[in-house]
Order: structure tokens, then C-alpha cells, then sequence
């Protein structure tokens, strides 16, 4: 498997220009992905924190595209890392709005770690999930086949939330104070 290291991460950021504001995002994200990985680690031996921080720190790669193309920039960005080698990290990034399975059994995937951390940072911040969630939805719950995925979306990322939690010794109201 090849994964992007930190710095081909940035070349590929700078090659598709993403907008200041998406970096400073994708940097806390990539940060709480580290911090979830390096504590599960221990009870799931065979995740790659290298995978889920490259994939953390890509996981918003196309977005920037995306306002003005209006394509889902979770399937543009998973292509465009397949195209350049990385289809282990593309799959992640394209699993980070809505995960192809919400599984309550273990093991945590890196999946599901990108999928939590990105709903954990508001802008470059580590919040409250209520509050991002109700972020998500003012600002993009405007067409239907999106408000028809959201409820389940926010359920099921609260139960995603305990399932990772039941494995930590801390907290999700702990994230904030621990970035």
C-alpha cells in the first residue's frame, strides 16, 4: 500500500490549490485522527495512523473545486488520489461525509476516524459534535437528496462516537482540551 507522507500531502494540497481556511481544517482534522489512532492503537493493533493522517490531512483535497463545480468533492477527491497511487487513502476520503457502513462491532477503522474527526472540526477548531452537526446542517442540508441522508448521517455519527469512545479512557468533551 502506498500512502501519501506528510509532505507529497502538501504538494498534492498546493497542486489543487485548496483555499487556506480548507488546510487549516484538514490540519486539525489530521490532528484529531492522530490523537484517536494513537490511543486505539492499543486495543487495534493493525490500524495505520500514517493512513489516517494522510487521509486526514486529503480529505477535503477537491472542496475547493467543488463550490464552483458542485460535485461531491468526497467522490472527486477519492479519483484524483486513486489516479496519483494512493486508492487506500482516496477510499477513506471518500467515505468521510457518509461511511459505506455504520458498524457497531470492533474493530474502529481509519474510516471511521476520519469520518469522526471531520465532525468534530468546526473550521479549525475541535467542538462540541451537536455543534458541528447543527453547523452541517444550516449550511448544507439545501437540497433534498442531502436532508434525506442527514438524519441518518447525524444518528449514526453519535453512535459511531460511542462506539469509539467505549475504547478510549477519556471522553469526547475531552477532544477539545486534548488538541
Amino acid at each position: 500500500m502506498k500512502i501519501p507522507d506528510k509532505k507529497e500531502c502538501f504538494i498534492i494540497i498546493n497542486d489543487n490549490k485548496m483555499m487556506d481556511h480548507i488546510i487549516k481544517h484538514s490540519m486539525m482534522v489530521r490532528s484529531v485522527a492522530s490523537l484517536l489512532c494513537s490511543n486505539l492503537i492499543k486495543t487495534f493493533p493493525e490500524l495505520n495512523i500514517k493512513l489516517a493522517k494522510s487521509a486526514g490531512l486529503l480529505h477535503d483535497i477537491t472542496k475547493t473545486q467543488s463550490f464552483t463545480t458542485g460535485e461531491k468533492h468526497s467522490e472527486t477527491g477519492a479519483r484524483l488520489l486513486a489516479e496519483l497511487g494512493f486508492p487506500e487513502t482516496g477510499d477513506i476520503v471518500r467515505q468521510h461525509v457518509f461511511l459505506d457502513n455504520y458498524n457497531t462491532n470492533p474493530p474502529v477503522t481509519e474510516a471511521e476516524i476520519i469520518n469522526y474527526s471531520d465532525k468534530r472540526v468546526l473550521h479549525d477548531s475541535v467542538v462540541p459534535l451537536n455543534e458541528r452537526l447543527d453547523y452541517i446542517y444550516k449550511k448544507y442540508v439545501t437540497n433534498k437528496e442531502f436532508i434525506k441522508h442527514f438524519d441518518s448521517m447525524e444518528k449514526n455519527t453519535y453512535i459511531l462516537e460511542i462506539k469509539i469512545f467505549s475504547y478510549l479512557d477519556f471522553r469526547p468533551n475531552d477532544l477539545q482540551k486534548m488538541i
